[in-house]
């Protein structure tokens, strides 16, 4: 059995709860930003906290945009951008495999949203094909170790798998095929992909297996109800932004519980 296995795919939450939740763990999280970019007074009163970047993947039709928009729903745009992600360009090609992620990276004070990451050579480009055995086996050591090198230097690096089954997938996709304003986020690709889901299954355990390290842990979020998987996510990167910040010897500042206190 493998770690997706064991997911609880039943757990969600009712509207009013998730509506609660998100508000709180927003309101948070924008008073960690403006802590971590400078904008509170506390210790060093204007200094700057770590880089923040919070890594998304997960099945098609899992939920990653629903719930990037409501992780960065209170924050400025200006300030806390989405890279994404798709097939690497001819000019991409040319060069290693990681270069492409380098400009997006947030430095000190900063924070960024990967939609697709560094991990498409160990999935998807695995599975077509796109990348040799002797490529995405050695993709896997060189992923821990640029995320090791990111941590060591300070940054605080969230990573994120969304979870669903395949027959909830599968209702996704039609009801994506019937809306004409969401039709268009279904490809043959996405198709294509569910053929070989034994496959994307089989490099998703791979990559869970090999990469999950002490600096950088596998957050998997059980998405099988789009509510509760907002949630979850939101939640979990408020603590883990606190936990980092501490483990950095960066202290909240004391304002950040008055803010919190305020409606």
């Amino acid at each position: 059995m493998g770690r997706l296995d064991q997911l609880d795919l039943s757990l969600t939450v009712s509207k009013k709860e998730e509506a609660e939740r998100l508000a709180a763990a927003q309101q948070h999280l924008r008073a960690l930003r403006l802590a971590l970019g400078g904008k509170l007074g506390g210790e060093g009163d204007g200094k700057i906290g770590p880089p923040v970047c919070v890594l998304f993947e997960g099945w098609d039709a899992s939920g990653k945009g629903g719930a990037i928009k409501r992780l960065v729903a209170g924050l400025d745009p200006r300030h806390v951008p989405v890279a994404t992600f798709g097939a690497t360009t001819y000019d991409e090609k040319r060069h290693h495999f990681l270069w492409r992620f380098f400009p997006a990276l947030p430095g000190w004070g900063g924070m960024a949203v990967f939609d697709r990451t560094w991990y498409g050579r160990v999935l998807v480009e695995r599975v077509e094909g796109f990348a040799s055995v002797d490529q995405w086996e050695r993709a896997h050591d060189e992923i821990v170790e640029l995320e090791r090198s990111l941590s060591l230097e300070g940054m605080i690096l969230l990573k994120f798998w969304l979870h669903i089954s395949e027959e909830e997938q599968l209702a996704r996709f039609k009801r994506r095929e019937k809306d004409p304003l969401r039709r268009w986020k279904l490809t043959d690709d996405d198709w294509r992909n569910r053929e070989k889901r034994r496959a994307y299954t089989e490099a998703v355990e791979d990559m869970l297996a090999r990469t999950d390290h002490e600096l950088a842990r596998w957050q998997l979020v059980e998405a099988e109800s789009k509510r509760y998987a907002r949630v979850k996510v939101v939640e979990t990167v408020v603590t883990e932004i606190e936990a980092g910040m501490r483990e950095r010897g960066f202290q909240p500042p004391p304002e950040l519980e008055e803010m919190l206190r305020t409606p």
